[in-house]
């Protein structure tokens, strides 16, 4: 729906010699021509005539809604649901207001019960289905989403966020078959997955931003004319803004604080600009102390949040979201800064004209696939992606002993954290084959919900492994995970979609990840940090090879303490781990991009150059 803010000025008023069927029918038409503070003045006549109408109540509660009044959306729409108890339409849009305020277990009974009276209503059928997902419970979501198949076999997406809930939870049963109709149906032009899942689906930049495509033509299309016109701004400091969903206890927050620490405030000011809902967590505060200025939109329109960064004169407006939860496209569709840039939240492109710039490097955007991304390609010269060097004051927790989690204590034990959705039938075949073939290892996975537990054991046991072999652990606060990680041996990445923070964060642990690197920018994210770390030797090319070097490594614990240690000499003094030297690059790379807007240029492609030594800044 638009969250689009009209006022209410310029309109006839309602008479009370008016019919009142006449006066709700002016409110549908107003407000299907935008015209919404008509609509619920429209509205609230009626009301007050006819307290329990349902059309304008029910219109109200929307417009409300529309203009982000949540809390006030919340209390029109239980109203009317309680004055209407049998009407489907007024329970679903009760629990569409109790989702968008972040409270999906409570609209689960209204969901239900709208589907009660009226179980073909395709929109309330999705609505539960990603409501289950946000709560995590993927098998129920899929089920939802089969149900909507049924009534509306072309829903948009529907059918890619069934598949995406059956890989949450790592039932695989349907899995060849659900892959081909999604690739099927993307190359007829079909709107069946969003770009986030569809990174585990395939390695093909090009399908990528076929996927990326479809899906903003559809939600984040450019709304008129930009609010950047072209002006040039004349601040003493560049003014970055870094808009993001993730001002919180998450990974993002863990990438970006030591960026926002090492910034030249000199010539830098840093606005931080969130999304959602901010916590207070110690990640978030670090990240809040090291800003210049933080504002919070969740509660402006896209309209208003964009003309908000085009007041403060913006000059680069970086989108740390991309397609992810909590997405707000609709604010750079606006085009509110002169250059807008795709940074680190969505490993692949946006697939829209109004991003200018994907931030990237040589290994995970080679040379000669810059026509597979609608962004002009960034090349940072060591790694795309910041890793934190100062993780070691995370490391107060004790590496705990083997048994404590799980893990024998003789086993060389093989890992994977990296998220279930992530996993698929042919890796798990490839890691199958390796377990059978070294009998010493164990395969330790990060297992949250107990359908994925009880889906892989039984895989595991249809290939003729013990489920002893298998064992999982539970998500733990970042300490405690950091902690726990220097007790594997080898960590394996995954393809289609490689680990990248789970990837740092072993490496900087001192566990090496093998990798097998695909085409697109999230199939090559473990092979671009293994060179900045000084282990390009474990970038393999082909899932062949992939296999031939993990068997020879779990066959030579010799090999494996070499790489350790290779890894902890190089933690120190590896481009990897060196914030402010990536800092220094970053910021280069501003400055060359805004540049070409001071010269009147367009966007292009272009590397920045490496420092010539770790210490010092760029050109200050």
């Amino acid at each position: 729906m638009s969250r689009k803010t009209h006022s209410r000025a310029h309109h006839a008023r309602p008479t009370r010699r008016q019919p009142l069927a006449a006066l709700v029918q002016q409110a549908v038409s107003a407000h299907s021509k935008g015209r919404l503070g008509q609509a619920e003045e429209l509205c609230r006549s009626v009301l007050r005539r006819q307290p329990a109408n349902l059309p304008a109540g029910q219109m109200l509660g929307i417009i409300a809604l529309q203009t982000s009044r949540l809390e006030e959306a919340l209390v029109l729409m239980r109203r009317t649901a309680e004055l209407h108890p049998d009407h489907a339409q007024a329970h679903a849009n009760l629990a569409t207001a109790l989702v968008y305020l972040g409270k999906p277990e409570q609209a689960l009974p209204h969901f239900e019960r709208a589907l009660e009276l009226d179980p073909r209503l395709a929109g309330v059928l999705a609505n539960q289905g990603n409501a289950l997902r946000a709560l995590n419970r993927h098998g129920q979501a899929a089920e939802s989403f089969r149900r909507l198949l049924e009534v509306a076999p072309e829903f948009d997406f529907a059918h890619g966020s069934r598949f995406s809930c059956l890989r949450e939870c790592c039932d695989w049963r349907e899995f060849e078959t659900q892959r081909e109709h999604t690739l099927a149906a993307l190359e007829s032009g079909a709107r069946v997955d969003r770009p986030f899942p569809f990174l585990s689906v395939s390695d093909s930049a090009q399908h990528q931003l076929h996927c990326a495509r479809i899906y903003a033509a559809h939600s984040a299309s450019a709304p008129g004319a930009p609010l950047w016109h072209g002006e040039r701004y004349r601040h003493d400091r560049m003014r970055v803004a870094y808009v993001s969903a993730d001002f919180r206890d998450h990974v993002m927050s863990y990438m970006m604080a030591p960026i926002y620490e090492q910034h030249d405030a000199q010539r830098f000011h840093t606005i931080g600009v969130s999304l959602g809902m901010d916590d207070d967590s110690d990640i978030v505060l670090r990240g809040k102390r090291a800003l210049g200025e933080f504002i919070n939109v969740g509660k402006l329109t896209d309209q208003q949040a964009a003309e908000l960064l085009r007041t403060l004169e913006v000059d680069i407006a970086v989108d740390l979201t991309g397609y992810t939860q909590g997405c707000r496209p609709g604010i750079f569709a606006r085009r509110p800064a002169p250059v807008q840039l795709n940074f680190l939240g969505f490993p692949g492109t946006l697939g829209v004209p109004y991003i200018d710039y994907i931030v990237a490097d040589e290994f995970v955007i080679p040379e000669g696939l810059e026509g597979s991304y609608s962004e002009k390609v960034v090349r940072l010269p060591e790694c795309f992606q910041p890793n934190d060097e100062r993780r070691s004051a995370q490391e107060e927790a004790p590496t705990p002993a083997r048994h404590s989690v799980g893990l024998p204590e003789s086993a060389l034990v093989l890992c994977c954290f990296s998220n279930s959705h992530k996993l698929n039938p042919a890796l798990f075949d490839l890691w199958m084959r390796l377990l059978r073939r070294a009998p010493g290892c164990v395969l330790w996975l990060l297992a949250e919900q107990p359908a994925v537990r009880e889906h892989l054991l039984a895989e595991a046991a249809a290939r003729g492994v013990s489920t002893e072999r298998l064992v999982f652990a539970p998500r733990v606060p970042y300490a405690e995970h950091l902690a726990r990680l220097k007790l594997a041996d080898l960590c394996l990445d995954t393809l289609p979609f490689n680990a990248g923070a789970t990837a740092g964060d072993a490496l900087w642990a001192g566990v090496p990840i093998l990798t097998c690197a695909g085409e697109a920018f999230a199939a090559r994210m473990a092979g671009s940090l293994l060179r900045a770390a000084g282990l390009p030797e474990l970038i393999t090319s082909d899932p062949v090879q992939y296999e031939q070097r993990a068997l020879e490594l779990a066959c030579d614990a010799q090999a494996l303490a070499a790489l350790r240690s290779t890894l902890t000499a190089n933690r120190r003094s590896a481009p990897l781990f060196d914030s402010a030297r990536y800092c220094r690059h970053l910021e280069a790379a501003y400055l060359q991009m805004s540049a070409r807007v001071a010269s009147g240029e367009p966007p292009a492609s272009f590397a920045v150059a490496a420092l010539r030594s770790a210490a010092g800044p760029v050109n200050r």
